[in-house]
């Protein structure tokens, strides 16, 4: 396989670290944006523990800073990942709407504006890969992480018509959608829901938000898998537009999808009928 050029958003943690350090262990040239300087030292360390600091390039971006895009936009590359993203957790009818723009800032405009640049050099000479790091969460939802459902959804729906758009145009374009791995992103997007949650004051039992965040913390994968597959992925020519991950999600979202076209009696728990 040609070595690539690969830039990624959001390396300094879980998925996009593993993805970048894993990239660059294959001879990938990776240009890895990390959010906070601090996230800088420590990828430095760990990429010299890995042997592999010389094909790793890493820069400070936060994709909300313009002048940390700016630094990025000068770079030329084969392959761009967006992997930067946030979450807020809580019931989205007491959430503060502030907090879903937030998420959908960072997650869908912000994303799709640092592409943009990228996407113009890639049309003029006629070849790349765009690939958004999206989430099962945006073929599904779960209570109490609308806000993040909702950004994974439009950002599902952005991705498929740059893929449309772009396809003739010689550029590839993909999503990846991993499930829950225990990368700590998880845990820390439902543990946010406390900055502003007064069960004295919101109507929605606090046992409820309380239950759904102990599902998801005890229901989470080795995130080596996805890392993996996400090494696999990213640099191949030509591979399916969706990857999912586990595969049994595959499923799973398709029969989520089926459930929105019945009656909503027939979508309620049993239990609670």
């Amino acid at each position: 396989m040609t070595k690539k050029t690969i830039l990624i958003t959001g390396a300094g943690s879980g998925l996009g670290k593993g993805t970048a350090l894993g990239l660059a262990a294959k001879g990938h040239k990776v240009i890895a944006g990390v959010h906070k300087w601090e996230q800088k030292s420590r990828l430095i360390e760990d990429a010299k523990k890995a042997g592999v600091q010389d094909n790793l390039e890493i820069i400070k971006l936060n994709i909300l800073d313009i002048m940390d895009c700016q630094k990025a936009w000068e770079y030329d590359v084969d392959i761009l990942v967006n992997n930067a993203g946030i979450g807020h957790s809580g019931p989205v009818s007491e959430m503060p709407v502030g907090l879903i723009r937030e998420v959908m800032e960072t997650n869908v405009f912000s994303n799709l504006e640092f592409a943009q640049p990228f996407i113009q050099k890639m049309v003029k000479r006629g070849s790349g890969k765009l690939v958004f790091v999206s989430s099962v969460a945006g073929l599904s939802t779960t209570p109490y992480l609308g806000a993040y459902n909702a950004s994974k959804h439009a950002l599902e729906s952005i991705v498929q018509s740059l893929r449309d758009e772009l396809t003739p145009m010689g550029l590839t374009v993909a999503t990846i959608n991993p499930g829950p791995y225990d990368t700590g992103f998880n845990d820390r997007m439902y543990d946010s829901y406390a900055q502003w949650f007064d069960e004295d004051v919101h109507f929605t039992p606090l046992k409820n938000i309380e239950a759904a965040a102990k599902k998801m913390a005890e229901n989470q994968f080795d995130p080596k898998a996805m890392i993996e597959k996400m090494i696999e992925i990213i640099p191949q020519e030509s591979h399916d537009f969706r990857t999912i991950l586990p595969t049994d999600f595959v499923a799973m979202c398709k029969e989520y999808q089926e459930t929105q076209y019945k009656i909503q009696s027939d979508t309620v728990d049993p239990s609670k009928k």
